[in-house]
């Protein structure tokens, strides 16, 4: 181990168009293991979020906020770059079904190749997450559904204002 490894650090990225209780889920079983987890929202200028970069990252305070050893930010370009700029040396991924595994398992390798002093760890969802995405959760919204349960109340809220008319 290096000098700089005392401390273990793991980033977790993503867009978070909005965390859901899957996210937290993650979050919650990584936090006890690592000493800073620095949950980092992607800034992708190819994808049309929900929510602004200001409103994920505010979304993700607010939720993340009990965990003290977890630090919200923000990045663009390579994840293996960003990774390194925080001292990390974990990588955080959540696994739903076979169809994550493979396209991860892609992305883990590059990033091997890319920085192989940072590890990736794949975190299997919990059972009743294994289904839930951002994208499943904006759909069902748009279309009058129920999403509680499925994300923490105040992104909840944050969404049916999103979508007038939904209950």
């Amino acid at each position: 181990m290096s000098e700089t490894s005392n401390h273990l650090v793991a980033v977790y990225p993503g867009s978070f168009d909005p965390i859901t209780n899957g996210h937290l889920d993650l979050v919650e079983r990584c936090a006890p293991l690592v000493d800073r987890l620095v949950v980092a929202v992607l800034r992708n200028a190819h994808k049309n979020p929900l929510f602004s970069l200001e409103e994920r990252v505010e979304m993700l305070r607010e939720v993340l906020q009990p965990f003290p050893n977890v630090e919200i930010d923000s990045f663009d370009g390579l994840l293996v770059d960003y990774a390194r700029h925080k001292k990390a040396q974990l990588l955080l991924r959540g696994i739903r079904a076979i169809s994550d595994y493979e396209y991860e398992l892609q992305m883990a390798l590059m990033n091997r190749r890319l920085a192989p002093e940072i590890e990736t760890m794949f975190m299997m969802a919990g059972e009743a997450y294994s289904f839930l995405s951002s994208k499943l959760v904006k759909e069902v919204i748009g279309l009058g559904g129920n999403i509680s349960g499925l994300v923490p109340p105040s992104v909840e809220a944050r969404l049916k204002q999103r979508f007038p008319g939904v209950g």
